[in-house]
């Protein structure tokens, strides 16, 4: 137990020594330095630091991006079901949720900031909108639920043991708690669209048949699939972060029931997500492809995006751990509902690499060659920052503030 910061620690709660965590953090602090020269390097010198082209206008920062922000539903749907539906239960886990959509969501803008060259630049798209875009749809509803997200995480910044003890704060904590459905229904809703609007982008692409698809009024399919993927897979890996919190800390943190619960409705809904997937695969392949002149083969005749991925996105990330979840004696086996989600957060990442990276490599003309693309050091490294800014965040987090309400109980129950 540390006694250089006590005072600031969580009333009830042990965590490691001071030093222990200083070393901690200096891991993930490294990774921050590393993702901090290789922006520098951008910034200073343009975007012909990268490997991004003609060719490919987007880039891995663009499939971390999306992944992340489909990662970080946790914290919408969680809310959702825990203040809109009613899942009580779910409160135990809700916090956690709301830090790892905080992170997601903060470490996409801030890795955006750097992927539009001029972050000084930024405000331009909210002054000069342009309104025919879904990019513009989707940057104003994603700096909104940013500002939902930090909303949220404010009441659990002023429970700090310190903090908590000036009246105002602990008051406004309070009042936060008591209208926080609102904040969840917004949430709920801005997500929705955004969510919806980065598989729409995709969709309505008319030049690009991998893409493309059909769908609803002005709606593609994607739109709808996006949400869902995100809804469903989301909670998923807020199970997964909180898992690997209580491995790292040695202590029950949430119970089971919880882990269950979340388990079935990701599983219910990734179910779902997998058989409109499918639907939606199998419709464009034999269907909307021909129509524009390509076979579904031909998107795979060549290169390294091969059928392999259709395989590791569908079966592998979607019908595999569907199948797991769905099983409850498979939810209550720490092992299976882990190895699920772990499953579960590769198959949507794998869904948006595929329709980021792949849908520019593969050529729409027949004399148009095969294109390859492969990220820059400094790409990686922006990339991995997101990595160590979350695990700074989270940490501090977790150290400082009563993150998890059962933690005492089930400490003592241990």
């Amino acid at each position: 137990m540390s006694t250089l910061d006590a005072p600031l620690l969580p009333e009830g709660r042990k965590r490691c020594s001071f030093w222990a965590f200083g070393f901690w953090m200096s891991v993930w602090s490294l990774i921050i330095v590393w993702g901090l020269i290789g922006a520098y390097f951008v910034l200073r010198y343009g975007l012909n630091q990268t490997n991004m082209d003609d060719y490919f206008a987007f880039g891995v920062w663009i499939v971390v991006d999306l992944a992340v922000i489909a990662l970080g539903a946790g914290a919408f749907f969680t809310g959702f079901l825990t203040y809109i539906i009613g899942k009580k239960e779910l409160k135990d886990i809700i916090n956690a949720a709301v830090i790892i959509g905080f992170i997601c969501y903060s470490g996409a803008i801030l890795m955006l900031s750097v992927d539009i060259g001029q972050p000084i630049r930024g405000w331009f798209g909210f002054w000069h909108a342009n309104v025919h875009s879904m990019l513009t749809e989707v940057m104003f509803c994603i700096t909104t639920y940013l500002s939902v997200l930090t909303i949220e995480f404010l009441p659990l910044i002023f429970e700090n043991r310190k903090l908590d003890e000036v009246p105002f704060l602990h008051h406004f904590a309070h009042n936060l708690h008591e209208i926080m459905f609102i904040f969840a229904g917004v949430g709920t809703f801005l997500s929705f669209f955004h969510q919806g609007s980065l598989g729409g982008m995709y969709g309505v692409l008319y030049a690009r048949p991998f893409a493309f698809r059909t769908g609803f009024l002005i709606w593609p399919w994607t739109f709808f699939l996006f949400v869902l993927s995100a809804a469903a897979t989301g909670p998923c890996f807020t199970m997964l972060v909180v898992w690997i919190t209580q491995k790292v800390s040695g202590k029950k943190l949430v119970p089971p029931n919880v882990f269950n619960l979340l388990g079935k409705i990701s599983g219910s809904l990734l179910a779902i997500y997998m058989v409109l997937k499918i639907a939606d695969t199998l419709y464009w392949a034999l269907v909307t492809s021909p129509k524009m002149g390509l076979t579904f083969w031909e998107y795979y005749r060549e290169g390294p995006y091969g059928f392999w991925m259709v395989i590791a996105e569908l079966g592998i990330g979607g019908v595999l751990p569907a199948i797991i979840l769905l099983i409850p004696k498979a939810r209550q086996s720490e092992f299976w509902l882990i190895s699920a989600s772990i499953l579960a957060s590769f198959g949507v990442t794998m869904n948006r690499f595929v329709f980021v990276v792949v849908s520019l490599a593969i050529p729409v003309l027949p004399f148009e060659p095969f294109a390859s693309y492969l990220p820059t050091w400094q790409e990686w490294a922006i990339s991995a920052a997101i990595l160590g800014y979350g695990g700074i965040i989270y940490s501090l987090a977790y150290r400082y503030l009563p993150v998890f309400p059962k933690e005492v109980q089930l400490y003592a129950e241990k």
